[in-house]
């Protein structure tokens, strides 16, 4: 009888992802139309359309102009921060996974601080790759660390080692940039982790980073799913575990670093948007790598709309937003008895 009612669930469940695909990419356009809108002065229709189209005659105008490329930043920048939590939570099989969470971003900023105070890094391009590499090595350290002792990489381990790490790493970020007077100001509004002052040229920057590491999670897709089973059974299976959980760790640092290095070390969206929809749509990475985009773009939208909105005329940075949701779903998940394992 339990075997029947969970197969009719799943088959419900797969029969309704359609139709919640649907609905998340109307809200996402929704959000999208009310970001553009919404901030410390409202703009009409009219406004709305003269700005896409690029002009900048009357203040509305210039406000949407501003706006719109704000609100694509925080669009790519959800998107690929959630499919980098979902592949982390994959490779790993730890609920607890996130960029934030497992020290990624914060190796990502202080990799980044340390070249521009220390080497003048300055062009985007460079800062990006830095950020990258400073992504990898602390990804690295984390899972290391981790796994010391018995038992190996346990989530919880995982995420002590993470939480300890980011600690450290912010600490490292004040040392190196509090003598430098210069970048010091910058470096803090940054850490907080915000999509202020997007730009078209940004945008265009970072987005071959970003497709490049979202193509290779999506390559891995179906080897997650695998991966779910236990090495052991994923390789009887026939899958390369090595290769499949290299690529997909690749794909996520791409996306982790390639994020920070833009708009800062926004956390915790890595961590709620792909539990939510394992919910709505179940495990099947081929289809919670699509919804957590979307999901990962709709939270970043809606956070960058509230921060706006809440503190008129004053703004609250996504990363103050992201984290108020994301802690109590943090603290949510330790208490579940299913932390262990996914």
């Amino acid at each position: 009888m339990t075997d029947l009612a969970t197969t009719t669930t799943h088959r419900s469940r797969h029969s309704a992802r359609p139709v919640w695909f649907v609905v998340s990419l109307a809200v996402l356009a929704g959000l999208v139309l009310l970001s553009v809108t919404v901030g410390a002065r409202a703009v009409s229709a009219d406004e709305v359309l003269a700005g896409l189209t690029g002009s900048s005659r009357t203040v509305g105008e210039a406000a949407v102009a501003v706006r719109l490329p704000r609100t694509l930043l925080a669009v790519v920048i959800g998107a690929s921060l959630a499919i980098a939590g979902t592949v982390m939570q994959g490779v790993t099989r730890n609920p607890l996974a996130d960029p934030g969470i497992l020290g990624v971003n914060a190796g990502a900023s202080l990799a980044v601080v340390t070249g521009m105070a220390w080497f003048g890094l300055s062009a985007a391009i460079a800062t990006m790759w830095v950020a990258i590499a400073g992504a990898a090595v602390a990804a690295v350290f984390v899972y290391v660390v981790g796994s010391l002792g018995r038992g190996g990489a346990s989530p919880l381990k995982l995420a002590l080692a993470g939480a300890a790490s980011s600690a450290a790493f912010a600490s490292l970020v004040i040392a190196v940039s509090l003598p430098r007077g210069d970048i010091a100001e910058g470096v803090r509004s940054w850490q907080i982790g915000g999509v202020g002052g997007a730009t078209a040229d940004r945008i265009l920057q970072v987005l071959p980073f970003l497709a490049a590491g979202a193509l290779l999670c999506a390559a891995t897709a179906k080897g997650l799913n695998t991966l779910a089973l236990g090495d052991d059974l994923a390789a009887g299976l026939g899958e390369r575990v090595a290769i499949t959980r290299g690529l997909a760790a690749t794909g996520a640092v791409l996306l982790c670093g390639a994020s920070t290095a833009v708009a800062g070390p926004i956390g915790f969206v890595g961590l709620v948007v792909p539990h939510a929809y394992r919910l709505l749509v179940g495990t099947d990475h081929r289809w919670l790598l699509p919804f957590s985009a979307v999901g990962g773009a709709v939270l970043l939208v809606a956070a960058d709309v509230l921060g706006r909105v809440v503190a008129r005329p004053e703004e609250i940075d996504v990363g103050i937003i992201t984290a108020i949701v994301g802690a109590p779903v943090f603290i949510a998940i330790i208490r579940r008895r299913k932390v262990r394992s996914l």
